[in-house]
């Protein structure tokens, strides 16, 4: 087990058990909330363009992704109440911890795309499935507002398209290129302190 995997793996655990009374009031926050599931899967493109399922808690009204995969905005009609109090200060990315568990996912790497994206991804762009995908990355802390963004956008969708995800690949590529555990800390302690100053 190398050095990345072996912090994952110990920082997950304890993250799980800090995080269980957390996890506990959302579970029961959600269920008084909206009627639904706890968590939403969704399948994303991994490590060498496998496909996994990935945990997040529900955020959204059951059924709103068939009208779209973009969130535009803070107050997109399909977020339940509680969703936009987790989606803001990011609560509902804990459950990914088990996708770093399950061998998945990282702390730190490119954040994973849907299909429909990663196939419009060039040959330079896919190097970023060489490398596990993150809970966060520097494309993270630079679009952590991504929904004001595409909200202030005329065509949110070829906006995504043609400017977010270059620039998010951009950054990306850059991580791969240079990387290792100070650089991942580094990531970590920016993200932490993006979301506290939300």
């Amino acid at each position: 087990m190398n050095t990345k995997r072996m912090f994952d793996v110990v920082f997950a655990i304890l993250g799980l058990l800090c995080l269980l009374p957390v996890f506990i009031m959302v579970i029961i926050w959600l269920k008084l909330d909206s009627a639904g599931g706890i968590f939403y899967k969704q399948v994303r493109v991994g490590l060498n363009q496998k496909n996994f399922e990935l945990y997040k808690f529900r955020t959204m009204y059951c059924g709103s992704d068939r009208s779209g995969l973009l969130t535009v905005g803070n107050h997109d009609a399909r977020i339940t109440p509680a969703g936009y109090y987790l989606r803001k200060y990011k609560i509902d990315e804990l459950p990914q911890l088990l996708n770093i568990l399950k061998g998945e996912m990282s702390f730190v790497g490119p954040r994973p795309e849907v299909c429909k994206y990663v196939d419009m991804y060039d040959s330079d762009q896919k190097r970023v499935l060489t490398v596990k995908p993150g809970i966060t990355d520097w494309a993270s802390i630079q679009f952590i507002d991504e929904n004001q963004l595409l909200e202030r956008s005329d065509d949110p969708e070829d906006f995504y398209i043609h400017t977010v995800i270059p620039l998010k690949l951009n950054q990306n590529l850059k991580y791969i290129d240079h990387h290792n555990l100070w650089i991942d800390l580094k990531i970590i302690s920016y993200t932490l302190r993006s979301i506290l100053h939300r």
